[in-house]
């Protein structure tokens, strides 16, 4: 009759040995799976095979180039010069012109346009006059707004049916500044447009030419 005690001992012992084995056989598959995890994660996956809302180097990358991008077109915007009116327009009294309207020859030139059309800053810069009286210029000019650029130049906008901008203010290239109008001597609805070398009637130079040199054909 076979010894029971014996074969109880080594029963005991073949149910350790499986508990043994099985236990490093999960440990092994969890490390294994964490593992596994670990990888997909850092490669933007789950474990489950979806996506993981991780920034890889390529994308960190392309959002400093389009960032740098961004500055660069910005900068060489402003340095940019652009007409001051981008509806359509004809031109009409242009600089230098004699006859009795003006004590002296024309000063600007001028965009014929109806009364209302936007009128924009033809560089950046900060605006140094604005309001009626030619902002200070003189009644002649009607409503009337002057602005200094970074070159110490200065640019005029006359006869003015709406001022959008005040003494002080920084503006940009492009950018709105008023409505154009029949303010002050003025024979009908337009722009009367001036370069200037001070912020002062009596220093105007050819817009004209000027706008030229800096890319711009009117």
């Amino acid at each position: 009759m076979p010894n029971t005690s014996t074969f109880s001992t080594t029963l005991n012992r073949a149910k350790k040995n499986l508990r043994t084995r099985t236990g490093a056989m999960v440990a092994t598959g969890v490390c294994a799976s964490v593992a596994v995890t670990g990888v997909s994660v850092a490669a933007g996956q789950d474990g489950g095979g979806g996506s993981q809302g991780t920034f890889s180097p390529h994308t960190v990358s392309d959002v400093a180039k389009a960032t740098g991008d961004q500055v660069s077109a910005q900068k060489e915007a402003a340095k940019k010069w652009v007409s001051p009116i981008s509806d359509d327009y004809s031109l009409s009294a242009s600089f230098g012109n004699s006859g009795d309207r003006w004590a002296s020859g024309h000063s600007g030139q001028d965009f014929a346009v109806p009364t209302g059309t936007d009128v924009d800053a033809v560089h950046g810069g900060t605006v140094v006059k604005a309001g009626g009286n030619g902002a200070g210029d003189g009644p002649a000019y009607g409503n009337a707004v002057v602005i200094k650029h970074s070159d110490d130049t200065y640019t005029q906008y006359a006869h003015l049916s709406e001022i959008d901008v005040d003494q002080g203010e920084t503006v940009t290239t492009g950018e709105h500044i008023a409505k154009s109008g029949n303010t002050g001597n003025s024979s009908g609805p337009h722009l009367h447009f001036e370069v200037r070398t001070t912020p002062d009637y009596g220093s105007a130079i050819d817009p004209v030419a000027f706008l030229k040199d800096e890319g711009v054909s009117l």
